[in-house]
C-alpha cells in the first residue's frame, strides 16, 4: 500500500503554504475593499485636504490682519466679510449646478479663489485685505456647493452610515490640521509665502476633481433659466416644501449653537469657571472632537433608528448638553457640557444630511446643497446676533438655556409623530 503522499511534505512547508494563502487572502480582501470604496476614500481625501486650506487660511487671515494692525472694528468686518459672498452666492450656484453640472463649477470658483488669495498680500493695507476676503466668499460656494452636490447624489449610494464622513473629514482639515500649518508656515516662511502655499493648494484640488466629478450623474437641463423669478421660486419652494423647511430649521439650530458657542465658550469660561486661555480654547476642542467622533461613527446608528427617533435623540443629547452649559459653576460642568453638545450636534448634522439628500432625489441635488449651503451660515450669523442681544439682557450663559428650550420645542413634533405611529402599529396588531 503506498505510503501517505501528504505525510512525505514537510510540515515547515505545509504551515509555508497555509501563512500564504492567508497572506494572498487578506490582500485580496483589502485590494477590495479599495476598490469598492475608491469613491469615498478619493472623496474624503479631498475633502480633508479642502478643509486643511480652509484652516490655513482662516487663521493666515486672522494673523495677518493683527500684523497689519486692524481695529477692532475692522478685525470684525473681515470676520463677516467670510460669510457675505457664501449668503448671496448659495442659492444662484445651487441653480447653476443644476443647468451645467459640478465640475466646471468647481474649476472656476477654485481658480478664482486661488488667484485672490495668491494677490492677498500684495496690497499691505487692511482695506485691501477685507476687499480680498470678501471676493473670495462670494467665489468658495463655486467650490462647496459643488461638492456637496456631488455627495449628496452619490449618499444614496454610498448609505447613511457614510452621512458624517464629508463634514467629518472637512472638519479634521479645518480645525484641527490646517491651523498648526498656518502657524508654522507664517513662522518659518512669512505671510506672502503662506498665501502662496494656500493658492497652489487650490490648484491641486482641480487635478483631483477630475476624478471625483465623473461620477455626477448630471442630467442636462439647458431648458433651465437662472435668473430673479427663478431664485425667487427656489426661496417660495424652501418656504412651502413641509419636509425641506423642517430640514432648514434644524440646520439653522445646529449651526446657530455651534456658532454661539465658539465664540463666546471662551468668555463664559473665563467668568465663571476662572479658566485660562489654554483650558477654555480646550473646551472647543472637546467640542469639536465629539462633533467629528459622531460623524464617523454614529452613521449606521442614525439609520437603524429611523428618521424621526434619530431627530428626537439628536435634539434630547444636544439639549442636554445645552443644559449642563447652562447651570455650570466649574470647569467640570463646562467640559462636561461641551462633549454632550458636540456629540448631539453631530448626530443631528448626520440625520440633516441624509434628509437633505432624500430631499435632493426629488428636486434636485444641485438646488438642494444650495439651499443646504444657505440654511447653515444663516443659522450662525443668527446664533452670534440673538445669542449676544438675549445675553446682554440675561447673561451669556443663560443663552445656553434658551437654545435648551428651542431644542424641546423641536421635540414636541417628534414625540406627537412617534405616537401616533405607535398608536397605528397598535391598531394594526393581532386581533381575535
Amino acid at each position: 500500500m503506498p505510503p501517505n503522499i501528504e505525510s512525505r511534505i514537510p510540515d515547515s512547508e505545509l504551515r509555508l503554504d497555509s501563512s500564504e494563502t492567508v497572506a494572498l487572502s487578506a490582500t485580496a480582501r483589502i485590494a477590495a475593499f479599495l476598490e469598492q470604496n475608491r469613491f469615498l476614500l478619493i472623496f474624503a481625501s479631498m475633502s480633508s485636504f479642502m478643509g486643511i486650506t480652509v484652516g490655513m487660511a482662516q487663521v493666515t487671515t486672522s494673523l495677518y490682519a493683527t500684523k497689519l494692525g486692524c481695529s477692532e472694528q475692522m478685525l470684525g468686518l473681515i470676520a463677516g466679510s467670510q460669510s457675505v459672498g457664501v449668503l448671496v452666492m448659495s442659492l444662484p450656484v445651487g441653480m447653476l449646478v443644476e443647468r451645467f453640472g459640478p465640475a466646471r463649477l468647481f474649476v472656476i470658483g477654485t481658480l478664482l479663489s486661488g488667484i485672490t488669495y495668491a494677490l492677498t498680500p500684495l496690497g499691505g493695507l487692511p482695506g485691501y485685505l477685507l476687499a480680498c476676503t470678501t471676493a473670495i466668499s462670494f467665489f468658495m460656494p463655486l467650490r462647496f456647493v459643488s461638492l456637496n452636490a456631488l455627495f449628496l447624489q452619490q449618499l444614496v449610494t454610498l448609505g447613511e452610515s457614510k452621512a458624517g464622513w464629508y463634514r467629518g473629514t472637512h472638519m479634521i482639515g479645518t480645525f484641527l490640521i490646517g491651523p498648526t500649518i498656518a502657524a508654522r508656515v507664517v513662522g518659518w516662511m512669512g505671510f506672502a509665502e503662506a498665501y502662496w502655499l494656500i493658492a497652489i493648494s487650490f490648484g491641486v484640488t482641480i487635478l483631483v476633481s477630475r476624478i471625483l466629478f465623473s461620477r455626477f450623474g448630471h442630467r442636462s437641463r439647458a431648458q433651465a433659466r437662472v435668473g430673479v423669478r427663478e431664485l425667487l421660486s427656489q426661496v417660495a419652494f424652501m418656504l412651502r416644501d413641509r419636509e425641506l423647511r423642517g430640514l432648514s430649521l434644524l440646520e439653522c439650530l445646529n449651526q446657530g449653537v455651534g456658532a454661539f458657542f465658539t465664540f463666546f465658550i471662551i468668555v463664559i469660561a473665563v467668568r465663571v469657571a476662572h479658566l485660562g486661555i489654554g483650558g477654555a480654547t480646550g473646551l472647543v476642542f472637546a467640542k469639536g472632537l465629539t462633533y467629528i467622533f459622531s460623524l464617523f461613527a454614529l452613521g449606521g446608528v442614525v439609520g437603524k433608528l429611523g428618521r424621526a427617533r434619530a431627530y428626537l435623540a439628536s435634539l434630547v443629547i444636544m439639549g442636554a448638553g445645552l443644559v449642563a452649559l447652562g447651570i455650570a459653576s466649574s470647569s467640570g460642568w463646562l467640559w462636561l457640557g461641551s462633549l454632550v453638545l458636540g456629540l448631539g450636534l453631530g448626530t443631528l448634522q448626520i440625520a440633516n444630511l441624509t434628509g437633505y439628500a432624500r430631499v435632493g432625489q426629488r428636486a434636485g441635488h444641485g438646488k438642494i446643497s444650495g439651499m443646504n449651503a444657505l440654511a447653515g451660515p444663516a443659522g450662525g450669523i443668527l446664533g452670534n446676533l440673538c445669542g449676544g442681544v438675549i445675553g446682554g439682557w440675561l447673561g451669556l450663559q443663560a443663552v445656553f438655556l434658551v437654545f435648551a428650550g428651542v431644542a424641546l420645542v423641536a421635540c414636541l413634533p417628534l414625540v406627537r409623530k412617534l405616537g401616533a405611529a405607535t398608536l397605528e402599529t397598535a391598531s394594526l396588531g393581532p386581533t381575535g
